[in-house]
């Protein structure tokens, strides 16, 4: 088989669109969302595989700015569109589009790439760790009450159109960027993407509704929701389907799961996607019927391990020396010394003894502070190869806030 891997060219994007598109079951998408999707595709930073006419692999590079720990926004290829046509498949087509795209990001001087994964044991070979983890509920909002902090009273709620009120919402959100390793930084365009709200993607839900809350007439929160009916031989049974809810302060956040919960007629309150430590979990009254399931979300991998590691803070002083397996990025593989604190880091080459081996995907797992390297160690993911290492290096590593990807890409 003779295939052409190249850069995507704009006049074959439909072609290359619709190849993804069938490789992820041939479902047909509104007007709106591929508008949107051909808007926000990176055409020089986008791949696809030729076989003659036919393409028969596609992937893509997002430029984004990732929080890591300590703040920093740092540069980030969002890997996505991703596929492979399943007549081509167990042919390398992926590992070609792999190796293309770390060169390139390389290239580009962007020390990480992140991706969320379809399959999540597909981009381990690659070199990519599960980094941020989320909460998927279903509450059972007649059995759970909220206990609200002082101050939630003192917030006022009001509905308003999405679009409205896009601008003030968005800047709430650009507030907590920061403050959460894993949040991306919204480039332009992207604001779009939050009020996508086409017919067929609704599960028979309401169009997106949208619930501001305000103090001192300043916008601390927003949450986007929709509105499922039900009923059953007791009555109304409607399901309330929690899309984006943030908030600047425990009020504000407080007020918005209130509102939440307390929506007439409604029984359940059902959310994806949210932080694995916020705080409506210490406020309900009985997490058990809070269904809670946890699965996996942001998987990061280390493009360039010294520029990465040296982007981000640490919680404790370290002076650790990386030992690191990197057989797909080999400018990657050796000693690395690690010396930071909160204040910075510096991390390069060395010949010294090393104290930590491991592989670069547990330096993507550890990255933004969820999983720690002493997990990974009782995994036998990391070896300790100097007494005090291994905690030093955890304790190091850790977040004081839970990493967390705020939506797909």
């Amino acid at each position: 088989m003779t295939t052409d891997l190249r850069v995507l060219r704009q006049d074959d994007w439909d072609t290359w669109y619709d190849n993804l598109l069938r490789a992820f079951g041939g479902m047909s998408e509104s007007s709106e969302e591929r508008e949107l999707s051909s808007a926000l595709t990176e055409y020089d930073r986008s791949l696809g595989v030729w076989d003659g006419n036919e393409c028969v692999g596609t992937a893509s590079a997002f430029s984004f700015r990732v929080t890591v720990p300590g703040g920093a926004c740092v540069p980030a290829a969002g890997i996505t569109m991703v596929s492979v046509a399943a007549t081509h498949r167990r042919r390398g087509l992926l590992t070609s589009m792999m190796r293309r795209q770390l060169d390139d990001i390389r290239s580009w001087g962007e020390p990480l790439a992140v991706l969320t994964a379809s399959e999540p044991v597909i981009y381990g070979r690659f070199g990519y760790g599960i980094a941020t983890h989320q909460h998927n509920v279903e509450i059972d909002t007649t059995r759970v009450r909220l206990s609200v902090p002082p101050g939630t009273d003192d917030v006022r709620l009001r509905y308003a159109a999405p679009a409205d009120v896009l601008d003030a919402c968005e800047a709430v959100y650009a507030r907590l960027v920061p403050g959460r390793p894993g949040m991306l930084a919204r480039q332009p365009g992207w604001d779009r993407a939050m009020l996508l709200d086409p017919e067929d993607g609704r599960d028979g839900a309401s169009p997106l509704q949208c619930v501001v809350a305000e103090r001192d007439d300043a916008v601390v929160g927003y949450a986007r929701y929709r509105i499922k009916r039900g009923h059953d031989h007791g009555g109304a049974r409607n399901t309330v389907v929690l899309e984006e809810l943030e908030a600047l302060g425990p009020a504000a956040h407080a007020a918005l799961w209130r509102f939440l919960f307390d929506i007439d007629l409604a029984s359940t309150l059902r959310a994806r996607n949210r932080p694995v430590d916020e705080a409506w979990q210490h406020m309900v009254s009985d997490i058990r019927r809070c269904g809670v399931r946890t699965r996996d979300s942001l998987h990061v991998r280390l493009v360039d391990v010294g520029a990465a590691l040296e982007a981000r803070t640490y919680q404790a002083p370290v002076d650790v020396v990386f030992e690191v397996e990197d057989a797909f990025c080999p400018w990657n593989e050796g000693r690395w010394r690690l010396t930071g604190d909160a204040k910075g880091a510096i991390c390069a080459r060395t010949g010294d003894t090393a104290d930590l081996s491991l592989s670069v995907r547990e330096l993507g797992t550890a990255y933004l502070g969820g999983a720690s390297l002493t997990s990974l160690a009782a995994a036998g993911r990391v070896r300790e190869l100097r007494q005090g290492a291994l905690t030093e290096a955890s304790v190091g590593f850790s977040s004081t806030v839970a990493p967390w990807l705020p939506h797909g890409f």
